[in-house]
């Protein structure tokens, strides 16, 4: 948040404002809990901090692709950047979020970590925290969020400046697809085991 403010500040935006809501995991819906590791780490109950699957098949994905590169981060992984760290890809950074991810995992739960996540995730310009991102996006508390809006919601963020909830992209949709789809296959037991 701070790195944004000051970004845009920098840029001549003074009227750059940050909508944000911290809420305890309790009123968080269960339904943008499974939408997030669904989305973006399903192995997040089981390991500790990095998923050297989701990692060896990246690197895999990205020695033969032309279309981009594959991430492998973990909730963990995401939570200590956006919490310690700065925006950018360079291997400082990098470097510095493996100590980062492993002190998170050490002293916090993975429910807390979750909530971290959840409450300090950018969902689009400005917006931070899924309790901002609801009651901007569907005027409701993020402990109402339906499937629906939980699996758009999450389906946002590895870009929400560029893709957007208030108006999906087609990839988006397919996305948000895939993302309920997911949800299906893990059950809301799922959460359970954090």
């Amino acid at each position: 948040m701070v790195q944004q403010k000051i970004a845009n500040i920098l840029q001549g935006d003074f009227r750059y404002q940050i909508q944000y809501n911290w809420v305890s995991l309790e009123n968080i819906s269960p339904n943008i809990q499974l939408a997030v590791i669904s989305s973006e780490d399903q192995r997040f109950p089981e390991h500790l901090g990095f998923d050297f699957e989701a990692i060896q098949r990246a690197i895999r994905y990205n020695e033969k692709s032309k279309k981009g590169i594959r991430g492998a981060s973990t909730i963990s992984q995401q939570t200590a950047k956006n919490l310690m760290l700065w925006h950018g890809q360079n291997w400082l950074r990098k470097g510095l979020e493996v100590p980062a991810t492993m002190l998170l995992e050490l002293t916090w739960s993975k429910k807390r970590i979750l909530e971290v996540y959840l409450n300090i995730a950018e969902f689009g310009n400005g917006i931070f925290g899924v309790e901002a991102a609801s009651r901007y996006y569907f005027k409701k508390s993020a402990k109402n969020l339906s499937q629906n809006e939980a699996a758009l919601l999450a389906a946002v963020l590895p870009n929400p400046i560029i893709y957007k909830v208030n108006k999906p992209s087609l990839l988006v949709r397919k996305k948000q697809t895939w993302i309920l789809r997911q949800m299906g296959n893990l059950g809301t037991e799922y959460l359970s085991h954090l």
